[in-house]
């Protein structure tokens, strides 16, 4: 929510170039409801919320605080008992204790995210 489009397709191209020989990954931008939010709200939520429910793993950006994304992270983590692998620039003492109780790790960048998901998570290529 309230990220530039381009920004937000950018780190998931890059975790996709970093997973997609060992996960299947599925990008919630894949759908567009540009200038349709509003009428669309419900549908957003759920699709999300599918999403979430369709995912073994749920990789968060965590670079600013997110409604959506936090509510995603509790529905995941405490609804689903699903891993759940976070990337910040935040120091732990700046983290939410809501995401930092409910993210199963959070570590300091996307690679290192990615590369704790693959050391752990990760079959045959």
């Amino acid at each position: 929510m309230d990220e530039h489009a381009g920004l937000a397709r950018e780190w998931r191209a890059a975790a996709r170039g970093l997973l997609e020989r060992q996960f299947r990954i599925l990008d919630p931008m894949r759908r567009d409801f540009k200038d349709r939010e509003v009428d669309s709200a419900n549908e957003i939520v759920e699709f999300d919320l599918q999403d979430v429910r369709d995912g073994d793993i749920i990789l968060v950006n965590y670079s600013k605080p997110s409604i959506g994304t936090s509510m995603e992270v509790f529905y995941a983590a405490h609804d689903l008992g699903k891993f759940v692998v976070a990337f910040s620039p935040f120091a732990f003492q700046d983290c939410s204790p809501w995401m930092v109780r409910y993210c199963t790790k959070i570590l300091p960048t996307l690679e290192d995210a990615c590369r704790y998901l693959t050391t752990h998570f990760g079959g045959e290529s």
